[in-house]
């Protein structure tokens, strides 16, 4: 991917109204962070007994994370590495994931009835609250100041992510 073109424009918090195709990556990084804390407050308001409900916001929270990492890990994380050079911020946001994706294993193969199964939400919810954290605050920055084609990441994350569906979590 050619490292040569400048970011296109400034992300705002207001980028859900934007279509996510037209999305610059850093936009459509932080419409999926904004999408799945809003779907972790709603799943912090649900009452004990709603197991049905627990289980499909589970499951499409599941699936909204692991599209996002898959996306940003390939292509976001490969190009940050090679434009910005900080490999230790990369490898350590990789690693954070991969918390993350256990985590996911581990709620998808259990049932909102089960022992731990709330606390592994939970978990899941602080570990990508101090993972989002961390990337708006510390790598979206440095990668502005890359020399990024950030509507080209952004096109190809939302491609990435299109590609990837239910199937993933069968």
């Amino acid at each position: 991917m050619p490292n040569t073109v400048k970011a296109t424009q400034s992300p705002s918090r207001k980028s859900a109204a934007i279509a996510p195709e037209t999305m610059n990556a850093i936009e459509l990084l932080k419409a999926d962070h904004d999408k799945v804390k809003a779907m972790f407050e709603k799943y912090e308001g649900l009452g004990d007994r709603a197991l049905v409900a627990k289980k499909k916001l589970a499951r499409d929270l599941c699936l909204e994370l692991t599209k996002h990492a898959i996306a940003e890990e390939e292509i976001f994380y490969s190009a940050v590495r090679e434009a910005v050079g900080d490999k230790d911020m990369v490898n350590e946001a990789t690693v954070e994931h991969a918390c993350a994706k256990d985590l996911i294993a581990q709620i998808l193969s259990m049932e909102p009835s089960d022992d731990l199964y709330d606390a592994k939400v939970k978990v899941l919810s602080e570990q990508i609250e101090h993972h989002v954290e961390e990337e708006e605050k510390e790598m979206f920055p440095k990668a502005r100041k890359a020399n990024l084609d950030m509507a080209e990441l952004g096109q190809a994350i939302q491609a990435r992510k299109d590609e990837i569906g239910l199937p993933l979590l069968n």
